[in-house]
């Protein structure tokens, strides 16, 4: 076994160590917010998450778990401790979700490994046909930089770059905090779609229909996916940029897995979800500035969420306790609806042009949005001795 006392060591958008009790107590924070909440009528049984190891994902396992009681699957791609390094902080959450739910009589499994692979699919499957019911639940919250296609065996990459025309504007740099400007040169079209063969729809409709043909969803079954639209001053890099064009790919994909899953008397749908910090969102220019005013905006107002609050409203209020899906003019449902009330856009947008290096942390909540970047790696939880030495290998399971 391997212990040793683990720091902090963040490489641009990416925290490159993780602490496993630190995770472990992050994992503890979420469930606790879920148990102080009313226990869902009507919530789901069994649950299947692709992606389940951080972020929205996992805030997913945790409130069907522990919010509704049900028994969860996890398929994630995390890295085991190895040489005396840590392991990724998705493998530490997943140790620790699934000794948590274990302790409360839930059934907890997962698979490590590509998601996008067939041999994957199979190998899911597989295990779910010996060791679940029939799944009421399919989450798909999948976030990767690449994906080998199972087809044909090439590899795409996928880019967040401006469409069009090269894109400038006011940008964060979160390691030396510094307020400066960002001018990005616009996608080709190949790189538009590879961003879409990996952060599309595509792979979420192969996993509906391995799992339809597998006789593994129940009637009634609905399945989710998760994205984000965001203010007007993130669509170049966004909403317009090439990962928008991937994100439409997921809304006509949501389309048609609805279709298929109406057979069954269920649903599929895209929720968006609200700015937070996860690993994904730090990687985006422009947005963690963003992310930085609104946090100070939206926790004076009462309204900050963070993902575990963001899907437990959902699930509380849309998906169950007889709720109903709160869908825009183009079928997504809106839990962003807090962060793009009127009044929140509005004082974010009188402070976004004041911002500069020298009053950074006066005018915005970068404080917390550094904080909340730690927590993802398992930093900063208060109870955890960061001086004393921690054991790196956790085995989950």
């Amino acid at each position: 076994m391997a212990k040793q006392v683990v720091s902090p060591r963040v490489r641009g958008f990416v925290c490159i160590t993780a602490h496993p009790e630190g995770c472990a107590a992050h994992v503890r924070e979420q469930i606790a917010y879920v148990k102080s909440r009313p226990a869902m009528k009507n919530g789901p049984k069994n649950v299947l998450v692709i992606g389940s190891s951080t972020g929205y994902g996992l805030a997913s396992r945790i409130s069907a778990a522990f919010g509704a009681g049900a028994n969860t699957f996890g398929v994630y791609f995390e890295r085991p401790s190895a040489n005396g390094k840590p392991a990724s902080a998705g493998w530490y959450n997943t140790a620790a979700f699934e000794a948590e739910a274990k302790k409360a009589g839930l059934y907890a499994a997962s698979a490590n490994g590509d998601a996008f692979s067939a041999e994957m699919k199979a190998q899911v499957i597989e295990r779910l046909k010996k060791e679940m019911p029939q799944i009421d639940l399919v989450v798909y919250s999948l976030a990767a930089p690449r994906r080998t296609d199972p087809a044909t065996g090439e590899v795409y990459k996928s880019v967040l770059k401006p469409v069009g025309a090269p894109y400038s504007s006011k940008n964060l740099d979160t390691d030396k905090k510094v307020v400066n400007e960002v001018t990005l040169e616009p996608a080709t079209e190949d790189e538009i779609k590879a961003t879409v063969k990996v952060m599309g729809g595509e792979d979420w409709k192969l996993w509906i229909e391995a799992l339809d043909a597998a006789g593994l969803l129940a009637e009634g079954c609905q399945s989710v996916a998760y994205s984000y639209i965001g203010p007007s001053v993130t669509w170049p890099i966004y909403k317009d940029g090439s990962i928008g064009q991937a994100k439409k790919d997921l809304y006509a994909k949501a389309e048609e897995i609805d279709a298929l899953l109406k057979i069954k008397r269920g649903r599929a749908f895209v929720s968006v979800n609200k700015a937070v910090v996860t690993q994904a969102s730090s990687a985006i220019p422009v947005v963690p500035l963003y992310i930085s005013v609104l946090f100070k905006v939206m926790k004076a107002k009462g309204l900050h969420e963070d993902c575990i609050e963001q899907i437990q409203r959902l699930f509380e209020t849309q998906m169950y306790n007889d709720g109903c899906l709160n869908f825009d003019d183009q079928g997504l449902v809106r839990i962003d609806d807090w962060e793009m009330r009127e009044d929140v856009q509005k004082e974010v947008f009188e402070i976004w042009p004041k911002v500069s290096t020298e009053n950074l942390l006066e005018l915005t909540d970068f404080v917390g949005y550094q904080q909340g970047f730690l927590k993802l790696f398992g930093f900063g939880l208060p109870g955890v001795d960061y001086a004393a030495e921690t054991e790196l290998e956790v085995p989950i399971g």
